[in-house]
Protein backbone atom coordinates (compact mmCIF):
# COMPACT_ATOMS: atom_id res chain seq x y z
CA UNK A 1 0.00 0.00 0.00
CA UNK A 2 1.42 3.38 -0.99
CA UNK A 3 1.73 6.01 1.71
CA UNK A 4 1.46 9.79 1.48
CA UNK A 5 3.61 11.89 3.78
CA UNK A 6 2.60 15.29 5.12
CA UNK A 7 5.03 17.01 2.74
CA UNK A 8 3.60 15.08 -0.22
CA UNK A 9 0.06 15.94 0.88
CA UNK A 10 0.89 19.64 1.09
CA UNK A 11 2.65 19.55 -2.30
CA UNK A 12 -0.48 17.98 -3.79
CA UNK A 13 -2.61 20.71 -2.21
CA UNK A 14 -0.36 23.32 -3.83
CA UNK A 15 -0.89 21.78 -7.27
CA UNK A 16 -4.58 20.87 -7.00
CA UNK A 17 -5.96 23.70 -4.87
CA UNK A 18 -3.41 26.50 -5.11
CA UNK A 19 -2.22 26.19 -1.52
CA UNK A 20 0.26 28.99 -0.83
CA UNK A 21 3.78 27.46 -0.62
CA UNK A 22 4.47 29.75 2.34
CA UNK A 23 1.49 28.28 4.21
CA UNK A 24 2.77 24.83 3.30
CA UNK A 25 6.17 25.74 4.77
CA UNK A 26 4.53 27.08 7.93
CA UNK A 27 2.58 23.86 8.47
CA UNK A 28 5.75 21.86 7.93
CA UNK A 29 7.44 23.97 10.61
CA UNK A 30 4.54 23.31 12.98
CA UNK A 31 4.85 19.57 12.31
CA UNK A 32 8.55 19.68 13.15
CA UNK A 33 7.79 21.42 16.44
CA UNK A 34 5.25 18.73 17.23
CA UNK A 35 7.79 15.97 16.54
CA UNK A 36 10.23 17.54 18.99
CA UNK A 37 7.54 17.97 21.65
CA UNK A 38 6.37 14.38 21.08
CA UNK A 39 9.89 13.09 21.79
CA UNK A 40 10.01 15.00 25.08
CA UNK A 41 6.50 13.87 26.09
CA UNK A 42 7.34 10.24 25.40
CA UNK A 43 10.67 10.54 27.22
CA UNK A 44 9.04 12.11 30.29
CA UNK A 45 11.13 11.76 33.44
CA UNK A 46 14.05 10.46 31.37
CA UNK A 47 14.29 13.91 29.73
CA UNK A 48 13.80 15.76 33.03
CA UNK A 49 10.70 17.58 31.79
CA UNK A 50 8.12 16.59 34.41
CA UNK A 51 6.92 18.73 37.31
CA UNK A 52 6.14 22.39 37.93
CA UNK A 53 8.23 25.24 36.57
CA UNK A 54 7.48 27.51 39.55
CA UNK A 55 5.74 30.16 37.45
CA UNK A 56 2.27 31.08 36.15
CA UNK A 57 0.99 31.82 32.65
CA UNK A 58 -1.16 34.79 31.65
CA UNK A 59 -4.26 32.94 32.89
CA UNK A 60 -2.83 32.61 36.40
CA UNK A 61 -2.37 28.86 35.94
CA UNK A 62 0.71 27.05 37.25
CA UNK A 63 3.10 26.32 34.41
CA UNK A 64 4.68 22.91 34.05
CA UNK A 65 8.27 22.60 32.84
CA UNK A 66 6.98 21.04 29.64
CA UNK A 67 4.62 24.00 29.05
CA UNK A 68 7.58 26.38 28.87
CA UNK A 69 9.79 24.02 26.89
CA UNK A 70 7.01 23.32 24.36
CA UNK A 71 6.36 27.04 23.95
CA UNK A 72 10.02 27.69 23.19
CA UNK A 73 10.06 24.86 20.64
CA UNK A 74 6.94 26.16 18.92
CA UNK A 75 8.11 29.78 18.80
CA UNK A 76 11.52 28.86 17.40
CA UNK A 77 10.23 26.38 14.81
CA UNK A 78 7.58 28.78 13.50
CA UNK A 79 9.87 31.82 13.44
CA UNK A 80 12.50 29.90 11.46
CA UNK A 81 10.02 29.26 8.61
CA UNK A 82 10.00 32.97 7.68
CA UNK A 83 6.27 32.76 7.00
CA UNK A 84 4.75 34.68 9.94
CA UNK A 85 5.01 38.22 11.25
CA UNK A 86 3.53 37.57 14.70
CA UNK A 87 2.42 34.90 17.14
CA UNK A 88 0.13 34.50 20.13
CA UNK A 89 0.79 31.77 22.70
CA UNK A 90 -1.16 30.73 25.77
CA UNK A 91 2.09 30.90 27.73
CA UNK A 92 3.06 34.49 26.82
CA UNK A 93 1.02 37.57 27.92
CA UNK A 94 1.78 39.74 24.88
CA UNK A 95 2.02 39.27 21.12
CA UNK A 96 5.29 37.60 20.09
CA UNK A 97 7.19 39.49 17.39
CA UNK A 98 9.72 38.04 14.98
CA UNK A 99 13.39 38.79 15.66
CA UNK A 100 14.96 41.40 13.38
CA UNK A 101 17.47 38.89 12.02
CA UNK A 102 14.72 36.58 10.72
CA UNK A 103 12.49 37.06 7.66
CA UNK A 104 8.77 37.61 8.08
CA UNK A 105 5.80 36.39 6.07
CA UNK A 106 2.09 37.01 5.42
CA UNK A 107 0.64 34.91 8.25
CA UNK A 108 -0.16 35.10 11.95
CA UNK A 109 -0.28 32.04 14.17
CA UNK A 110 -1.98 31.43 17.52
CA UNK A 111 -1.20 28.32 19.55
CA UNK A 112 -1.54 26.46 22.79
CA UNK A 113 1.84 24.71 22.83
CA UNK A 114 0.73 22.08 25.33
CA UNK A 115 -2.96 21.49 25.99
CA UNK A 116 -3.96 19.38 28.99
CA UNK A 117 -1.05 20.25 31.26
CA UNK A 118 -2.68 18.57 34.27
CA UNK A 119 -2.23 15.25 32.45
CA UNK A 120 1.53 15.57 31.87
CA UNK A 121 2.74 13.94 35.06
CA UNK A 122 0.14 11.14 35.02
CA UNK A 123 0.97 10.00 31.45
CA UNK A 124 -2.44 10.76 29.93
CA UNK A 125 -2.91 12.13 26.40
CA UNK A 126 -2.03 15.80 25.82
CA UNK A 127 -1.47 17.87 22.70
CA UNK A 128 -0.71 21.10 20.86
CA UNK A 129 -3.32 23.31 19.12
CA UNK A 130 -2.72 25.92 16.42
CA UNK A 131 -4.63 28.42 14.27
CA UNK A 132 -3.29 30.29 11.22
CA UNK A 133 -4.70 33.69 10.20
CA UNK A 134 -3.79 35.96 7.28
CA UNK A 135 -1.93 39.12 8.29
CA UNK A 136 -3.48 42.31 6.99
CA UNK A 137 0.06 43.29 6.09
CA UNK A 138 3.43 41.65 6.69
CA UNK A 139 5.11 43.88 9.28
CA UNK A 140 7.36 43.51 12.28
CA UNK A 141 5.44 45.75 14.65
CA UNK A 142 2.34 43.52 14.98
CA UNK A 143 -0.08 44.37 17.77
CA UNK A 144 -3.08 42.75 19.44
CA UNK A 145 -5.32 44.44 16.86
CA UNK A 146 -3.81 42.38 14.05
CA UNK A 147 -5.21 39.25 15.71
CA UNK A 148 -8.73 40.61 16.20
CA UNK A 149 -10.18 38.47 13.40
CA UNK A 150 -13.11 36.06 13.68
CA UNK A 151 -12.43 32.36 13.26
CA UNK A 152 -13.97 32.47 9.79
CA UNK A 153 -10.73 34.10 8.60
CA UNK A 154 -8.59 31.07 9.48
CA UNK A 155 -6.68 29.61 6.54
CA UNK A 156 -5.49 26.53 8.44
CA UNK A 157 -5.86 25.00 11.88
CA UNK A 158 -5.21 21.78 13.68
CA UNK A 159 -3.71 19.96 16.59
CA UNK A 160 -1.17 17.28 17.40
CA UNK A 161 -2.06 14.65 20.00
CA UNK A 162 0.66 12.92 21.97
CA UNK A 163 -0.89 9.61 22.98
CA UNK A 164 -0.15 5.96 22.27
CA UNK A 165 0.36 7.29 18.74
CA UNK A 166 1.38 10.83 17.82
CA UNK A 167 -1.30 12.13 15.44
CA UNK A 168 -1.44 15.43 13.56
CA UNK A 169 -4.89 16.61 12.44
CA UNK A 170 -5.24 19.59 10.10
CA UNK A 171 -7.77 21.45 8.02
CA UNK A 172 -7.12 23.87 5.18
CA UNK A 173 -10.82 24.69 4.95
CA UNK A 174 -11.45 21.73 2.64
CA UNK A 175 -12.20 18.84 4.98
CA UNK A 176 -10.08 17.33 7.73
CA UNK A 177 -7.01 15.13 7.28
CA UNK A 178 -5.32 12.95 9.92
CA UNK A 179 -1.65 11.96 9.95
CA UNK A 180 0.17 9.46 12.17
CA UNK A 181 3.84 9.81 13.05
CA UNK A 182 5.85 6.80 11.87
CA UNK A 183 8.36 6.23 14.69
CA UNK A 184 10.71 4.40 12.32
CA UNK A 185 11.07 7.20 9.78
CA UNK A 186 10.05 10.28 11.80
CA UNK A 187 7.51 11.09 9.07
CA UNK A 188 3.86 12.08 9.45
CA UNK A 189 1.89 9.69 7.19
CA UNK A 190 -1.66 10.33 5.96
CA UNK A 191 -3.97 7.81 7.65
CA UNK A 192 -7.42 9.38 7.14
CA UNK A 193 -8.02 11.88 4.37
CA UNK A 194 -11.70 12.62 4.92
CA UNK A 195 -12.63 12.71 8.59
CA UNK A 196 -16.38 13.07 9.21
CA UNK A 197 -18.50 13.42 12.35
CA UNK A 198 -22.01 11.95 12.38
CA UNK A 199 -24.94 14.28 13.16
CA UNK A 200 -26.21 11.95 15.89
CA UNK A 201 -24.33 10.95 19.02
CA UNK A 202 -24.59 8.79 22.12
CA UNK A 203 -21.55 10.10 23.97
CA UNK A 204 -20.86 13.38 25.75
CA UNK A 205 -17.94 14.97 27.59
CA UNK A 206 -18.28 17.55 30.34
CA UNK A 207 -16.81 18.11 33.80
CA UNK A 208 -19.81 17.25 35.95
CA UNK A 209 -18.06 18.38 39.13
CA UNK A 210 -19.01 21.92 38.04
CA UNK A 211 -22.71 21.11 37.67
CA UNK A 212 -23.81 23.26 40.59
CA UNK A 213 -22.28 26.31 38.85
CA UNK A 214 -23.82 25.77 35.38
CA UNK A 215 -26.46 27.94 33.82
CA UNK A 216 -29.99 26.52 33.58
CA UNK A 217 -29.86 25.47 29.87
CA UNK A 218 -26.77 23.33 30.46
CA UNK A 219 -28.25 21.73 33.57
CA UNK A 220 -31.39 20.89 31.62
CA UNK A 221 -29.49 19.43 28.67
CA UNK A 222 -27.14 17.25 30.74
CA UNK A 223 -30.00 16.09 32.98
CA UNK A 224 -31.81 14.85 29.87
CA UNK A 225 -28.71 12.98 28.72
CA UNK A 226 -28.33 11.33 32.12
CA UNK A 227 -31.98 10.22 32.12
CA UNK A 228 -31.17 8.01 29.12
CA UNK A 229 -33.90 5.78 27.73
CA UNK A 230 -36.26 6.72 30.54
CA UNK A 231 -36.14 10.41 29.63
CA UNK A 232 -37.20 12.66 26.76
CA UNK A 233 -34.17 11.71 24.63
CA UNK A 234 -35.21 8.08 24.58
CA UNK A 235 -31.67 6.65 24.42
CA UNK A 236 -28.75 6.04 26.73
CA UNK A 237 -25.61 8.20 26.60
CA UNK A 238 -22.07 7.45 27.75
CA UNK A 239 -20.00 10.14 29.48
CA UNK A 240 -16.26 10.74 29.06
CA UNK A 241 -13.83 13.33 30.44
CA UNK A 242 -10.09 13.39 29.72
CA UNK A 243 -9.39 16.98 30.85
CA UNK A 244 -7.51 17.77 27.64
CA UNK A 245 -9.38 19.47 24.79
CA UNK A 246 -7.18 17.78 22.18
CA UNK A 247 -8.12 14.31 23.43
CA UNK A 248 -11.82 15.21 23.70
CA UNK A 249 -11.91 16.59 20.13
CA UNK A 250 -9.89 13.67 18.78
CA UNK A 251 -12.39 11.21 20.22
CA UNK A 252 -15.25 13.07 18.56
CA UNK A 253 -13.47 13.06 15.19
CA UNK A 254 -12.89 9.32 15.55
CA UNK A 255 -16.25 8.14 16.87
CA UNK A 256 -18.61 11.08 17.35
CA UNK A 257 -20.10 12.79 20.38
CA UNK A 258 -20.28 16.26 21.93
CA UNK A 259 -17.77 18.14 24.10
CA UNK A 260 -18.86 20.96 26.40
CA UNK A 261 -17.03 23.51 28.50
CA UNK A 262 -19.77 26.02 29.40
CA UNK A 263 -19.48 29.27 31.28
CA UNK A 264 -20.55 29.05 34.90
CA UNK A 265 -21.56 31.29 37.77
CA UNK A 266 -18.30 31.29 39.73
CA UNK A 267 -16.91 34.34 37.92
CA UNK A 268 -19.47 36.24 35.86
CA UNK A 269 -16.71 38.36 34.30
CA UNK A 270 -15.46 35.28 32.42
CA UNK A 271 -17.65 34.10 29.51
CA UNK A 272 -15.98 30.68 29.64
CA UNK A 273 -12.83 28.73 30.44
CA UNK A 274 -11.31 27.98 27.02
CA UNK A 275 -9.51 30.59 24.96
CA UNK A 276 -11.06 31.78 21.71
CA UNK A 277 -8.02 32.39 19.48
CA UNK A 278 -5.95 29.28 20.11
CA UNK A 279 -8.41 26.70 21.46
CA UNK A 280 -12.03 27.33 20.47
CA UNK A 281 -11.45 28.78 16.99
CA UNK A 282 -9.12 26.10 15.61
CA UNK A 283 -11.18 23.27 17.07
CA UNK A 284 -14.40 24.80 15.75
CA UNK A 285 -12.82 25.18 12.29
CA UNK A 286 -11.92 21.48 12.38
CA UNK A 287 -15.41 20.53 13.53
CA UNK A 288 -17.22 22.44 10.82
CA UNK A 289 -14.91 21.01 8.17
CA UNK A 290 -15.77 17.53 9.43
CA UNK A 291 -19.52 18.18 9.18
CA UNK A 292 -19.99 18.92 12.88
CA UNK A 293 -20.90 22.15 14.69
CA UNK A 294 -19.52 24.48 17.34
CA UNK A 295 -21.23 27.30 19.27
CA UNK A 296 -20.80 29.25 22.50
CA UNK A 297 -24.40 28.43 23.37
CA UNK A 298 -25.71 31.40 21.40
CA UNK A 299 -23.80 31.71 18.10
CA UNK A 300 -21.25 29.96 15.93
CA UNK A 301 -17.88 30.24 17.63
CA UNK A 302 -16.30 31.16 14.28
CA UNK A 303 -18.40 34.36 14.22
CA UNK A 304 -17.42 35.54 17.71
CA UNK A 305 -15.50 38.81 17.39
CA UNK A 306 -12.36 38.71 19.55
CA UNK A 307 -11.63 41.74 21.71
CA UNK A 308 -8.37 40.59 23.31
CA UNK A 309 -5.81 37.93 22.50
CA UNK A 310 -6.46 35.74 25.56
CA UNK A 311 -10.25 36.06 25.44
CA UNK A 312 -12.29 33.20 26.89
CA UNK A 313 -15.43 31.65 25.47
CA UNK A 314 -17.94 28.92 26.30
CA UNK A 315 -17.69 25.89 24.00
CA UNK A 316 -20.21 23.33 22.75
CA UNK A 317 -18.81 21.33 19.84
CA UNK A 318 -19.32 18.03 18.05
CA UNK A 319 -22.29 16.16 16.60
CA UNK A 320 -24.48 18.78 14.90
CA UNK A 321 -27.76 17.42 16.29
CA UNK A 322 -26.55 17.65 19.89
CA UNK A 323 -24.92 21.07 19.48
CA UNK A 324 -28.13 22.39 17.91
CA UNK A 325 -30.17 21.00 20.82
CA UNK A 326 -28.12 22.52 23.64
CA UNK A 327 -27.85 25.81 21.73
CA UNK A 328 -31.63 25.93 21.31
CA UNK A 329 -32.03 25.52 25.08
CA UNK A 330 -29.92 28.66 25.56
CA UNK A 331 -32.18 30.52 23.10
CA UNK A 332 -35.26 29.50 25.07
Amino acid sequence: MSTISLSQYLAREEVQHGLDPQLSRLLTGVSEACKNIAWLVHSGALAGVLGLAGSENVQGEDQKKLDIISNDIFVDAVAQTGTVCGMVSEEIPEVIRIADNLPIGPYLICFDPLDGSSNIDINVSIGSIFSVLPAKEAKRDVTDDDFMQTGEHQVAAGYCMYGPQTQLVITLGRGVAMFTLDPKTGTFVLTNEDVKVAREAKEFAINCSNMRHWEAPVKRYVAELLEGKTGVRGKDFNMRWVAAMVAEVHRILQRGGIFMYPRDNRDLSKPGKLRLLYEANPMSFLMENAGAAATNGHQRILTVQPEKIHQRVAVFLGAAEEVETVTSYHAE
